[in-house]
């Protein structure tokens, strides 16, 4: 599962939209600076962070502040909730009415059973996106928000040995139809097949000042 990702405001390549929008880059660049290089993790009854959210607004894409993980009745899940596997999805393509890009420069995984923490990503500096579903939700203080769930896959051979699930990550070539396209079994398909086509280029480094909990981003 991922349970915890890294936006670095020092990004110098955006592969996340086909036509880069600067206000969405500059968005997340000052999102990020305000962080602090804080690792992003679930929002939940302590930790009330929303993070960036890319979605479809009346044609354009647009940022939105979200709160990983679903809130039923205004109070967080009592299901895992912050991940979904594909696999469900294909199965419920209608569980994908609503899609969104969380956008990341890293994610992290622990390998087991000697509990390395890996960073995952492109090329060192890549802005990319992650795939994710999202549904609307209330807060324990009733305010209406954005709730979404990374979408995840089976990791492809080359990272198999380090950890089994990754999200599914979306090339700028299919970003406007994983925001835009109706909700489908077919829709999945190609997106699994669109990130299939970055698998080359992910990389996986252990942390030299692993600690035992997920790092900070610098």
């Amino acid at each position: 599962m991922c349970a915890s990702y890294g936006l670095d405001p020092r990004f110098t390549d955006a592969e996340l939209l086909a036509e880069a929008d600067e206000a969405i880059l500059e968005g997340l660049r000052s999102w990020a600076d305000h962080n602090a290089g804080e690792t992003l993790r679930p929002t939940g009854k302590n930790l009330r962070n929303l993070n960036p959210l890319i979605m479809e607004v009346d044609g354009e894409p647009a940022l939105d502040a979200a709160w990983w993980g679903y809130l039923v009745d205004g109070q967080p899940a009592r299901f895992p909730s912050i991940n979904t596997r594909s696999e469900r999805l294909q199965d419920r393509p209608g569980n994908a009415r609503s899609r969104a890009l969380v956008p990341a420069t890293d994610w992290f995984e622990m390998q087991k059973p000697d509990r390395t923490w890996h960073e995952f990503g492109l090329e060192p500096g890549v802005l990319f996106g992650m795939a994710a579903v999202t549904q609307r939700g209330r807060t324990p203080e009733g305010e209406s928000v954005t709730c979404y769930s990374i979408v995840m896959r089976p990791t492809p051979p080359h990272l198999a040995e380090i950890h089994d699930r990754m999200p599914v990550l979306i090339p700028t070539s299919f970003a406007h139809d994983w925001l835009t396209a109706a909700a489908s079994r077919d829709l999945i398909d190609e997106a699994l097949l669109a990130a299939a086509s970055l698998d080359d280029r992910v990389r996986a480094t252990p942390r030299a000042d692993d600690k035992g909990t997920a790092p900070t981003l610098f």
